[in-house]
């Protein structure tokens, strides 16, 4: 009987330093995304996060080049305003839809916004210039039955007609810092020197 509880024991011990250890090595891989994503870039309004991924190159080039730079952030014109839990729901819905398909080298060559980025965008276009909009608001109202919406006609701000890859190659953009960290590239400049 003691020699059965020993084995129990035993096992139960291995179990839980395998557990122990693969959380730590979870937590370790988990760390190391967070850091090399910068995923706290992500809670900032600061237009340059949305070139981390490099493929907002042109976009991020077109609106730095537009009236909108010193009134509007991307965060601005394409996320919900309205509430800061809209806000943050949108950015992180969106954020994981934008990592999933970077991740997995998904990127479509010409980037079009979705219906439901279309409306939010529509939304702050409205929010923004509610002040030279109104009247013209209540006319469509009554008036226009196609509902046109603010991109028909001002599709150009303030990214112009940009919506490839490939379309602004030599714009200048914020190039994110290395992920190496500091003391490793220290050491593989030294690795160099001594070759």
């Amino acid at each position: 009987m003691l020699h059965s509880g020993m084995h129990t024991f035993t096992a139960y011990r291995r179990v839980r330093s395998f557990l122990i250890i693969a959380a730590v090595i979870t937590c370790g891989i988990g760390c190391y995304a967070v850091y090399v994503s910068r995923a706290w870039s992500y809670v900032s309004d600061d237009p340059a996060t949305c070139v981390n991924c490099h493929i907002m190159g042109p976009q991020y080039a077109t609106w730095s080049h537009s009236s909108h730079r010193e009134r509007a952030h991307c965060n601005d014109c394409h996320v919900p305003q309205h509430s800061l839990i809209d806000h943050y729901a949108f950015k992180a819905k969106d954020g994981t839809r934008h990592a999933a398909i970077f991740t997995l080298r998904a990127e479509p060559q010409v980037i079009h916004i979705r219906s439901e980025g279309r409306h939010v965008v529509e939304e702050n276009c409205i929010r923004c210039h509610r002040h030279a909009v109104n009247s013209l608001m209540e006319y469509a109202k009554n008036n226009v039955k196609d509902r046109r919406g603010c991109v028909s006609c001002h599709r150009e701000v303030p990214h112009g007609r940009v919506n490839s890859l490939a379309s602004a190659p030599y714009a200048r953009v914020p190039v994110p810092e290395s992920p190496v960290p500091a003391w490793l590239s220290d050491m593989m400049k030294n690795e160099k020197v001594r070759k």
